[in-house]
């Protein structure tokens, strides 16, 4: 196995000469995929798949108890297991950091941007529709907070909901499709050296200094962002991640 010094040692050598390990421009997404309705006996689902990296999303709708100061409001929730048969570094077990902050990034950018209508999701005196979406991952070869968002997207976009009688969801009846008031995308970059990089692979991550993720809910809106590692990045560099990031919006739109 290829440790990890070997590939920052290669990868921050091809930086020196302005290139990445797939000859891709520092701004470039590799291939993008997103396939819908992958789970019958999910509400909705989907799985996203960027290069090499893939993310299932399954969207499960259910009865449940409203937030105490939120009573006429539905809820929602995610949670992202990490297959051990993704990569060698995932194990089997109870969620780690790196699932525990991929559900909170993803859940943070779609709740901010009030993606779904929370309101219209109340059912009666004490119970609400609950939304809750699982992350699968498949395949880790970097970047997988975007694929995460483009397949929870997807799965949001595709769910149907049960009817709801006598204080039960009668699943076989799905017609209503999910309140979905707006799409929420989002551009992760990685400092490698002294450049920035769009949708890095795996290697390229380990060669990382800085990640920052941004989220956006319209073509001007920034709804929410994340930083992680020790890296600094200036008022210009992340002015310009930003503008890359609301121009790239259209593109990854047309996959949701």
């Amino acid at each position: 196995m290829i440790t990890n010094e070997v590939k920052e040692a290669f990868v921050l050598d091809l930086m020196k000469k302005n290139t990445r390990v797939d000859s891709r421009g520092m701004l470039d997404y590799r291939q993008i995929s997103v396939q819908k309705e992958v789970y019958e006996n999910c509400e909705g689902s989907a799985m996203a798949q960027i290069g090499d990296t893939k993310v299932i999303a399954g969207l499960k709708l259910d009865v449940a108890t409203p937030f105490g100061d939120r009573p006429t409001q539905g809820v929602i929730m995610f949670n992202a297991e990490f297959s051990p048969v993704a990569h060698p570094d995932f194990t089997a077990g109870p969620p780690d950091e790196r699932s525990i902050e991929l559900a909170r990034v993803v859940d943070r950018g779609i709740r901010s941007a009030e993606c779904i209508d929370l309101d219209k999701l109340y059912m009666e005196e004490g119970k609400v529709l609950g939304v809750f979406i699982d992350l699968f991952i498949i395949d880790h070869n970097g970047n997988l907070t975007d694929a995460a968002y483009l397949a929870s997207m997807a799965a949001l976009r595709t769910a149907k909901m049960p009817k709801y009688e006598d204080g039960k969801l009668i699943r076989e009846e799905r017609t209503a499709p999910l309140p979905v008031a707006r799409d929420v995308v989002s551009c992760t970059f990685e400092k490698v050296g002294d450049k920035i990089l769009l949708d890095a692979r795996e290697e390229e991550e380990v060669s990382s200094s800085g990640r920052v993720t941004l989220a956006t809910c319209g073509d001007d809106l920034l709804c929410a962002s994340q930083k992680s590692g020790r890296a600094g990045f200036s008022r210009a560099e992340f002015e310009s991640m930003i503008d890359t990031a609301l121009a790239k919006r259209k593109e990854l739109l047309k996959y949701i």
